[in-house]
């Protein structure tokens, strides 16, 4: 159920993305969005931007996101969005099983990484607005029990996330810095796309 606003809504809003984190920042706001997934192949299209900059990446895949919804959608505002983790140098994907995920926090812990999250939105396959934000995050020094003990607790919610982590859950005493926006941690850059969209006269 989405709550209660005071926004306007002009036109129907898609978010091209399966992720109930993201619906539920819009939801939490007062902005009903229908969720459509994309149907893109994320690892071919990065394969492709190989030695580009995280943020470039991210955009372009979510830039492909809206489009391939924005062409069976004509007439809504599609937003297609993405998130990319960088680590001096090595990109990271979400982990496949619990052994991919312990490696995956061994190579963060105690060092600081790069979270860039992107946003594009399309109508009716024309790019209107695009805005990318980042945060950095700095984990605390870990021991393999430790992070044994961690994935114990949070069982296969790690599986969802690029960073094997929720910092609105258990996964923020990971942490002993982070600097940059809640929202773009999680995966969108909500307050520059909210903006983005005023501009357009999408919301009011």
């Amino acid at each position: 159920m989405t709550a209660a606003s005071f926004l306007v809504v002009t036109r129907p809003l898609v978010l091209a993305s399966g992720s109930a984190t993201r619906a539920d920042m819009f939801r939490r706001i007062g902005l009903a969005v229908d969720r459509d997934p994309a149907r893109v192949d994320e690892r071919a299209l990065e394969a492709g931007l190989q030695g580009a900059d995280p943020a470039r990446i991210a955009e372009a895949l979510a830039a492909a996101k809206a489009a391939e919804v924005s062409a069976r959608r004509p007439g809504a505002v599609v937003i297609g969005a993405d998130q990319t983790l960088d680590c001096e140098g090595r990109a990271f994907h979400k982990p496949e099983d619990r052994a991919a995920a312990h490696r995956h926090l061994t190579a963060l812990v105690g060092r600081t990484h790069r979270l860039t999250s992107a946003a594009v939105v399309m109508v009716d396959g024309r790019r209107a607005a695009s805005v990318t934000a980042e945060a950095r995050m700095t984990m605390r020094a870990l021991d393999a029990a430790a992070l044994d003990r961690y994935l114990d607790a949070v069982g296969p919610d790690v599986f969802g996330s690029v960073g094997c982590y929720r910092v609105e859950e258990q996964g923020v005493a990971l942490f002993e810095r982070i600097e940059g926006d809640h929202f773009t941690i999680l995966g969108l850059p909500l307050v520059p796309l909210l903006t983005e969209l005023r501009k357009l006269g999408f919301i009011a």
